[in-house]
């Protein structure tokens, strides 16, 4: 493994090429190409009406339709063929300009990984798995686990996970596609107009997760991070050049944070990516526990369990992956409990929230810590910090978060008859945005090798990632998610 290029979330795959232009601003420029091309709905023109939607089902012709009626002569198969193409076709330009990757390679992987993470989401759709109890006697079944059809999103992370540590062969064969960063980022973009139309219609209780998400991540982080350094260099005698990369990345925001500050701490590159790698490993496992932890224990306190999502886990895709499945569990058991129908994507928004908060830190941060160990550790006589390392560090794709948010905010509300409209737009752009959703969960599954992992040495490292997040992260996260959003409620859903 090259400790200055390779990515620590592509380890187990393989060393890729040095892109031309870094995911974060691919991520950007796709999510809105997207999102751009969509707001022709506001004048009415359905552009993506033919797109694939994967519904609930108990028989297989039931799995797929075109997301608008407006498209009557496109059937099941070809609407999942025509997304697929211009997916395929979008994304190969991307991975062949910006990525540096061949494309015949990237049509090859791409395909293996489009059509894999697919058919899991359909088998999560399956309705005695997803199926809601007010949907049980609509699909003519006595039970169903109740996971709606975000349980697709469970299936495809456990399908990831089997082929990256049992199925190294056909890892192989998709490593260019596996690109879990780039499609979280994307799915991200497109999520920030799907919540500007539902902050519309409860502006009140949006303004309040934005508030409050932001003063949790303040105190987040001058807990957190102190206390992961602190313990790093008293207890188990790691150097500064390890402690604070360890710190951000444990603390803060994984992969970004741990890149970021060991980049201005001018750590060598093989730190970064060891904490990095460790990160990937332990948000997998956060995932898979998490959700169903606040499912039943928080279900009462939704907005404190997506919150909670937001400070716990640590990179970007499982934090927003943990949110939307924290949404999903917990409004299938106030449904089935009490009869509470609340509204879809307010746990999910309050996740993403917090995590978009912490992630426009990172630069800030970056730039704090760049200060300090110019002018007080490594004290270089004469030397100065550019104050545009804050935008260097800047996480990109969260401009195109805020921008499709507050464009179809701006857009729809005080209207109802806005509001009627961007729901059109964003029924369109929600179909890639889950497919890139469950593309992430896919290949964050196929890049977490475990064995590879422990194999380079990052077993003492795991060490104070166990006694860290274990210990406190989650516990200090879950007081300061329950102080700014306890007795908040996601609005009743309607119709």
């Amino acid at each position: 493994m090259s400790p200055s290029r390779s990515s620590p979330s592509q380890v187990p795959v393989g060393k890729p090429a040095t892109p031309a232009i870094s995911e974060d601003w691919l991520a950007l420029g796709v999510g809105l190409t997207f999102f751009f091309v969509s707001l022709f709905g506001l004048g009415g023109v359905d552009i993506f009406g033919w797109a694939v939607k994967t519904n609930v089902w108990t028989e297989v012709s039931q799995i797929m339709t075109p997301v608008s009626r407006n498209y009557p002569r496109v059937k099941g198969m070809a609407s999942l063929i025509f997304t697929f193409l211009l997916l395929l076709v979008l994304l190969a330009v991307v991975a062949k300009a910006g990525l540096r990757v061949r494309f015949s390679k990237f049509v090859n992987a791409f395909t293996l990984v489009f059509f894999i993470s697919y058919g899991c989401f359909a088998i999560g759709s399956y309705a005695h798995i997803a199926a809601t109890p007010i949907e049980l006697k609509k699909f003519g079944i006595p039970w169903s686990m109740n996971l709606t059809g975000e349980a697709g999103f469970i299936v495809a992370l456990i399908a990831g996970l089997i082929v990256g540590n049992f199925l190294p062969g056909l890892a192989s064969l998709m490593k260019d596609a596996v690109r879990p960063e780039l499609y979280i980022k994307i799915a991200i973009v497109l999520l920030g107009a799907t919540l500007g139309v539902k902050s519309a219609e409860a502006m009140g209780l949006a303004k309040a997760v934005m508030f409050r998400g932001l003063c949790a991540i303040v105190e987040a982080y001058l807990i957190y991070w102190a206390l992961v350094y602190f313990i790093a260099r008293k207890y188990f005698r790691f150097s500064r050049e390890w402690a604070a990369p360890m710190a951000s990345g444990i603390s803060i925001c994984g992969v970004s944070a741990a890149i970021a500050t060991g980049a201005a701490i001018r750590a060598r590159p093989i730190v970064p990516i060891m904490v990095s790698s460790l990160v990937v490993i332990f948000a997998v496992v956060e995932l898979l526990l998490l959700p169903f932890v606040a499912q039943h224990f928080l279900h009462q306190e939704p907005m404190v369990a997506g919150a909670w999502m937001g400070l716990a886990v640590k990179t970007d895709g499982a934090a927003i992956a943990s949110g939307t499945i924290t949404d999903a569990l917990i409004r299938a058991r106030a449904l089935a409990d009490s009869g509470v129908n609340y509204q879809e994507g307010w746990m999910t928004m309050t996740a993403t929230t917090v995590k978009v908060f912490i992630d426009m830190f990172i630069g800030v941060w970056s730039f704090i810590l760049a200060v300090i160990w110019c002018s007080k550790i490594e004290n270089r006589t004469g030397e100065k910090v550019r104050a545009i390392e804050i935008w260097e560090r800047f996480p990109k794709f969260v401009l195109g978060y805020a921008l499709t948010f507050v464009v179809l905010l701006i857009w729809c509300v005080n209207s109802p008859a806005h509001i009627a409209t961007g729901k059109t737009v964003t029924a369109g752009t929600d179909v890639f945005r889950v497919l890139f959703f469950v593309l992430a969960f896919f290949t964050i599954g196929v890049v977490s090798n475990f064995r590879r992992l422990w194999q380079e040495g990052i077993g003492r490292l795991a060490a104070v990632y166990l006694v860290c997040l274990f210990g406190f992260i989650i516990w200090i996260g879950l007081i300061i998610s329950w102080l700014f959003f306890h007795g908040i409620k996601p609005p009743l859903a309607t119709g």
